[in-house]
């Protein structure tokens, strides 16, 4: 592989975010040239990006570093489709009231990892809804429309996949990549955009807006991917028993944010290093040799520093005080998720399920059958079991890793 001439590149490349590109040699050598405005899209389907949306944010803060612009593109139009690259059905449609809250809600996320303003690196967000809920059906088609193939749509693997499990692809999702290529097009010419970055699953998306451009605009635009982030045993990066790990903290706990990390496969650490966190690659190559019990205290150095990144130090502080007080000290430990039982009293099964620490009631079956139920550290195997509550907090655990506390 040629070495990467740029900062841009070769710190991508030495923190692991490449998968594809599309001219690794012209994106390089213009990178060397001057400032490269760069975007990645972000579908405004919840209040809050979780976890799975991290790499993508990190790669904007990465384009930062390294004296280029980052723009937020905020999918304030494509969200009211959906994109369905990679889904087994169609997204649930959001109405426009809720997709303008998403959207003002996701905000402040970005304001944790990018500067923004006016100045030549200085990030930027922007809506597509600007110009998308502007398109005139005719006239789109007869100008955009005719440079897509659907022949070459039909043949990339996020549409394949819906097709070959014969699950519907309605015409509206079909549209979603016209627009995305669109999207790349109007970025181009609006801010002088020239790289579009995203997942593996992006990839027919955004080569199909590199060759709208050329053949509308005759401009060289560019694209990175990353690699489908999983853990070593093989989960999709962010997946929980618990569910989704949120970036808000109105939407998951300080502890539990913290606790995600600390809970990282050995065989993880110094890769999540290398993408959640700015910790010299030295200093991360020390804390991935460490072995034993050692590799725990590189759980917590990476714990620490994605906590603070996304929530700020005191959250991270708390958060690790807590384990601490949890962990070394069996003490219940304030910021642990809780849960009011107002009768003083409630089964071990709907414990597990109202403080999110089992799925389901059958989950937390399981759970207590396998012997991973714990009240106040001792085990229970009866899941007939009732908690009494009284003054003192009582701590519910699932696992050795996993907690929280009942109070009246």
């Amino acid at each position: 592989m040629t070495e990467h001439k740029s900062d841009l590149l070769r710190l991508l490349h030495e923190r692991g975010y490449i998968h594809q590109l599309t001219d690794a040699a012209g994106l390089d050598a213009l990178a060397m040239r001057q400032v490269i405005p760069g975007y990645i899209g972000f579908d405004p389907t919840a209040p809050s990006l979780h976890v799975g949306s991290l790499v993508q944010i990190m790669l904007l803060r990465r384009l930062q570093q390294t004296g280029h612009k980052p723009i937020v593109l905020m999918g304030g139009g494509t969200g009211k489709i959906g994109d369905p690259s990679f889904k087994d059905e169609a997204r649930k449609l959001l109405g426009e009231d809720g997709i303008k809250a998403n959207v003002a809600s996701i905000r402040r996320i970005f304001d944790r990892f990018l500067t923004f303003g006016d100045g030549p690196s200085d990030a930027v967000m922007l809506d597509n809804a600007e110009w998308l809920d502007k398109l005139e059906y005719i006239p789109f088609l007869r100008e955009v429309g005719q440079h897509f193939s659907i022949n070459r749509m039909l043949s990339f693997d996020s549409v394949k996949l819906r097709l070959d499990r014969e699950q519907s692809l309605s015409f509206l999702e079909f549209n979603y990549m016209i627009l995305q290529a669109y999207d790349f097009l109007e970025l181009s010419r609006r801010a002088d955009c020239r790289l579009q970055m995203g997942g593996s699953d992006q990839w027919g998306n955004i080569v199909n807006g590199i060759e709208l451009s050329r053949r509308m605009d005759a401009r060289e635009v560019y694209g990175i991917t990353t690699p489908l982030l999983t853990t070593a045993d093989g989960v999709k990066m962010g997946k929980t028993v618990s569910g989704a790990v949120w970036l808000h903290e109105d939407q998951l706990p300080h502890y539990d944010y913290w606790q995600f990390w600390r809970n990282t496969d050995d065989r993880d650490v110094g890769r999540f290093l290398r993408l959640f966190t700015d910790i010299p690659l030295d200093e991360i190559a020390r804390l991935e040799a460490l072995g034993g019990a050692e590799i725990n205290e590189a759980k917590k150095v990476l714990a620490d520093a994605a906590t603070a990144m996304v929530r700020g130090e005191a959250a991270a502080a708390e958060a690790a005080e807590t384990a601490r007080r949890t962990f070394e000290e069996g003490a219940a430990g304030e910021g642990l998720p809780s849960f009011a039982v107002p009768d003083g009293a409630i089964g071990i099964v709907d414990a597990l399920v109202a403080l999110g620490l089992a799925a389901s009631k059958g989950e937390a079956r399981r759970l207590i059958k396998g012997g991973g139920a714990r009240i106040d550290g001792e085990k229970v195997s009866d899941e007939t079991a009732l908690v009494n509550v009284g003054d003192a907090p009582v701590r519910i655990s699932a696992g050795k890793k996993q907690h929280g506390i009942l109070v009246r």
